[in-house]
């Protein structure tokens, strides 16, 4: 490939609407260009990009048994109605009519599709497993599309399907595709780590999610370097801390707090520390209104508490509603007298003496004890775990890191064949519902949490399994012709060889061709410059910035010796 011939318009600034390094690095670089908000053109350097991770995802399924498919992207309301979550997803599911006033959505998964389709055409256990997977464009229409590919409305994904006739044969399907992601996500140069995670809109009773680690990840992993427990946020657990013990219940006490609604407010007017604060806090549910209880040093994981109140609509409720329910404005809501279910955190319920708003303007009660002076609905764990908490497993302190979310598994059991009525026969010839998993890669969320991983202040560096061409030849002057004649036999040399190479033969200005090298990422550079006439030119290593002095006839294995092949 020549580079006078190659559309690849790099662009010297960062553009305003660009917050993180993957993001600005891609537009300049010329891989990706904006076409609407969370949505993506991939211009030949990223198309090129994209395709090798597909074709690292597509090796590694193939070796674990899948079989790729096309499923349609608009697919058929009734699906979704028939699984129950046409409503479940919510305002991220993108919905449409056709011209007979029919709905559609496009997909932004295909659990129901692909059920379908299995129920169909597999009838007998013989059949099974079977892994069919696909590799293709995903629509989510999310409330906040940002940093470029890593929040999109249009992505690329690859989701696998296994189909299994016991919880065993899921095991083993699972098992595969977590040593097949394993393979997928080191081959493409990733730092990352696997963790426990919520099954989500998905739903399911397990997951697993493959998180490269990354300061700009908008994820929360939380981990023991003890015994290995590892979770995302939004899962994570820890053991409780700061019980009671064995302090002596006194009489609860209204005091007034004249203007301090703030947990840090309140700690400096009272003199108490935060842990011994009960927050409470109003949310809408689709069961109606419910106050949650978490000690004031803690937040509350929405996405446990959803869980645990079995809502699919749960948002924390505005100031009039509070102040409705409560008889307080936002600060004084407390859980003695508060006529509301109350979903109360482990914490929270083994404090002794502690404080809470009274439900009336500027006053709060010190004192309270739980199961005394209110009743304890629902003790669970609802709060976010921290770094510093003592691991759930073993007890040593947690740490807390970021990642992005690049890969997901799900074990789904009969979640879907069951509402769907997809069933098979088995060896007794009676009809059993298929045990299903699902197994999501992000194609182009990988291509840019491998940015964010390999990258300088001057650019990319390019893993070389995922390069757009591993090599650039570039002539300092390519009107010189001993320089334009040395840097074309090299060239066809590399080509020769195997190496996917461009040739920059633009008649630009030597630092513009160096500058724009370092900016796409090219793992070799080779410079054909004043010693062309001697039959010698320098090899850089792109990302240790060694440069070396070889000859002509040598450079297919100095590349080779880069390479590591």
């Amino acid at each position: 490939m020549r580079a006078s011939t190659f559309f690849m318009p790099t662009l010297r600034e960062v553009p305003a609407e660009a917050e993180i390094a993957s993001h600005q690095l891609l537009l300049r670089a010329g891989f990706i260009r904006k076409s609407a908000a969370g949505i993506y053109t991939f211009l030949p350097l990223g198309l090129r990009v994209l395709k090798k991770v597909e074709e690292i995802v597509r090796e590694e399924m193939n070796r674990a048994g899948g079989l790729e498919i096309q499923l349609p992207i608009l697919q058929a309301a009734d699906l979704w109605h028939r699984s129950g979550r046409w409503h479940v997803y919510g305002p991220e599911l993108i919905r449409l009519k056709d011209r007979h006033g029919r709905d559609f959505c496009l997909g932004p998964t295909h659990e129901e599709i692909v059920t379908e389709l299995v129920k169909g055409e597999v009838r007998s256990y013989k059949q099974l497993p079977l892994l069919l997977y696909q590799i293709q464009n995903k629509y989510r229409d999310e409330k906040r599309p940002r940093f470029g590919l890593l929040r999109g409305r249009e992505f690329v994904m690859k989701d696998l399907y296994s189909f299994d006739r016991d919880e065993a044969g899921l095991e083993e399907s699972y098992r595969k595709m977590y040593t097949a992601y394993e393979r997928v996500f080191t081959r493409c140069g990733l730092d990352f780590r696997v963790v426990e995670a919520d099954t989500g809109a998905i739903g399911g009773h397990d997951s697993h999610e493959f998180m490269a680690l990354a300061a700009a990840g908008e994820a929360t992993i939380v981990y023991c370097g003890a015994c290995g427990y590892a979770a995302n946020a939004e899962k994570a657990e820890s053991r409780s801390t700061g019980e009671a013990g064995g302090e002596r219940p006194r009489p609860l006490e209204r005091v007034a707090t004249p203007g301090k609604r703030t947990v840090e407010e309140v700690t400096a007017f009272l003199g108490v520390p935060a842990r011994k604060i009960i927050k409470t806090l109003v949310y809408q549910s689709d069961a109606g209104p419910v106050a949650v209880l978490v000690r004031g040093d803690r937040e509350v994981n929405e996405v446990k508490l959803q869980r645990i109140v079995g809502s699919l609509r749960l948002e924390l409720a505005d100031g009039p509603t509070v102040e409705k329910l409560t008889g307080a404005p936002v600060g004084f809501a407390g859980p003695v007298g508060l006529n509301l279910p109350l979903v109360v955190d482990r914490e929270v319920a083994g404090l002794a003496n502690a404080v809470a708003g009274a439900n009336a303007a500027d006053a709060h009660y010190v004192n309270v004890n739980p199961g005394r002076d209110f009743t304890l609905d629902t003790v669970a764990d609802v709060r976010l775990a921290a770094a510093g908490d003592p691991c759930i497993r073993c007890g040593e302190p947690l740490s807390a890191t970021r990642g992005i979310e690049v890969g997901q598994l799900f074990k789904l059991g009969d979640k879907y064949s069951r509402v769907m009525e997809a069933t098979f026969l088995d060896e007794n010839g009676r009809e059993r519902y298929y045990i299903m998993g699902c197994y999501g890669i992000g194609i182009s969320r990988t291509m840019a949490a491998v940015v964010e991983q390999h990258h300088d202040a001057e650019g990319i560096i390019w893993p070389w399994s995922l390069a757009p061409f591993k090599v650039v030849v570039l002539p300092v002057n390519s009107r010189d012709e001993v320089q334009a004649a040395l840097a074309e036999k090299i060239y066809r040399m590399l080509v020769t060889a195997g190496y996917d190479t461009i040739l920059d033969d633009r008649q630009e200005r030597p630092g513009v061709k160096f500058k724009d090298a370092d900016l796409v990422g090219y793992p070799v550079r080779i410079t054909v410059g004043q010693k062309a006439a001697a039959g010698q030119v320098e090899v850089r290593n792109r990302r240790s910035g060694e440069t070396v002095l070889v000859d002509a006839a040598d450079v297919v294995q100095a590349v080779t010796a880069i390479c590591g092949v």
